[in-house]
């Protein structure tokens, strides 16, 4: 049987490995370890707060390794780093957003067919939403912006309500990658913890192994066939690394909270973004910011009496990452949009009863990259870059052509599923 190695655990990668294992003999290459939730209180981490010794965003790190922080003058960008990649820290949203592909003439209709059949999806949250959650929504209604309850992927109506969606479920209602990961387990996929690929070894024009320390060691993994799913952060790193340049059309999905006092309000302990709010180039959502909470000094009331609205920006698409570090900077156009999203936001806010005076913002941190190396005409049946190798692929949203400023979840999901079968019809 041939050889796969998939490099990453997350939505891209756990999606391929459970596509290909039966075709191919598959290796699952992660380089975070094994994913463990945080079980520290918010209550706990307040009392640090109050101490003053919690004042970067990067020392999170020291308590959850599994979120990584990188840091520009203007954002924090953050991004998961574990097993099950990113999708153990979101929020689970349930958002298909695959325009952008459709405007190529890629169509996803069978793959998203498929995800409903095998993930449930469903808004059982909206039953048991707080007062302060339903009344934003109807303000939302009173202001004609069509807020509508997010889709969520797991069993959410056994969801406590206890906030912690980010930090890894406690009770196991939100889905991750690891459910697409137990079935190509079980199927026989082999799984490496604390691997880190930082090169891909090519002869001939051919992919025929990843290289990847694990510890202080270096290891050679060959294959016949290789997916590269590490994420918008890293993917781009490891094909420069191999030599396959990659476009500075990066974004990242900046998210900015505005943020009011409410007293007792409880937020903290709602499940995160409950419902949305598109507008053009961005979206709104009821959000607790736990990045602004913990590090950004302004924030000086208890997380009980904190009440925020989340824009979500579909940024422009330049930046560049690459193992020298993150340029990625928001244009005019970029802060215009933030602009009018805080306008709203304050409307909002405002009609729920708090004072213009009263009303602050968070940190813009940002955890959705991709663009790196986008889908384009030519590869609407191949999704297959002509830089790159016939035998490696990559499955991650660094093939997404442009920013969604949107949960992007479903739609990696979706590509990555195309990405197996294509594989399997390939090779």
């Amino acid at each position: 049987m041939k050889r796969a190695i998939v490099v990453g655990s997350g939505a891209g990668g756990a999606t391929v490995a459970k596509e290909l294992q039966g075709k191919f003999d598959v290796t699952v290459l992660e380089a975070g370890k094994e994913f463990k939730p945080l079980t520290l209180s918010v209550s706990f981490i307040e009392t640090i707060k109050r101490t003053g010794l919690l004042f970067d965003e990067r020392e999170i790190r020291l308590v959850f390794p599994t979120i990584k922080i990188r840091k520009t003058k203007e954002m924090v960008l953050v991004n998961g780093v574990g097993l099950g990649g990113t999708t153990t820290i979101c929020t689970g949203n349930a958002v298909r957003m695959d325009h952008n592909l459709k405007e190529l003439g890629i169509n996803l209709d069978d793959e998203f067919a498929e995800i409903y059949q095998e993930i449930p999806v469903n808004t059982g949250h909206q039953s048991r939403w707080r007062n302060h959650t339903q009344r934003l929504f109807e303000i939302g209604q009173q202001l004609n912006l069509n807020p509508q309850p997010t889709p969520k992927m797991g069993n959410y109506e056994k969801c406590v309500h206890c906030g912690r969606c980010i930090f890894g479920c406690p009770q196991g209602v939100k889905w991750d990658s690891r459910n697409y990961l137990k079935i190509a387990q079980e199927k026989g996929t082999k799984v490496i913890t604390g691997c880190k690929v930082d090169g891909i070894k090519i002869e001939k024009g051919k992919a025929i192994g990843v290289w990847a320390k694990i510890g202080w060691s270096r290891h050679f993994y060959s294959a016949d066939l290789i997916v590269l799913a590490a994420g918008g952060f890293a993917s781009p790193i490891i094909l420069q690394n191999s030599g396959i340049s990659c476009e500075p059309n990066l974004f990242v999905d900046p998210v900015l909270c505005v943020v009011t006092q409410s007293k007792d309000c409880q937020q903290y302990r709602e499940v995160e973004m409950p419902f949305v709010i598109q507008q053009k180039g961005f979206i709104l959502s009821p959000y607790f910011d736990y990045l602004s909470f913990f590090f950004n000094r302004t924030w000086n009331y208890p997380a009980k009496d904190i009440l925020g609205i989340m824009i979500k920006l579909a940024d422009s698409n330049i930046g560049s990452i690459s193992k020298s570090g993150v340029k990625k900077t928001l244009t005019t156009e970029d802060k215009q949009v933030l602009k009018q999203g805080v306008e709203i936001c304050t409307e909002i806010l405002r009609r729920f009863g708090t004072s213009k005076d009263n009303i602050f913002l968070g940190t813009i941190n940002a955890g959705h990259p991709g663009g790196m190396l986008p889908l384009t005409k030519k590869e609407t049946e191949t999704f297959h870059s002509e830089r790159l190798p016939e035998n490696l692929y990559v499955a991650d949203a660094t093939l997404i052509p442009k920013a969604l400023g949107n949960p992007p979840i479903l739609t990696i999901i979706a590509i990555a599923k195309r990405i197996g079968k294509i594989c399997i019809q390939k090779f």
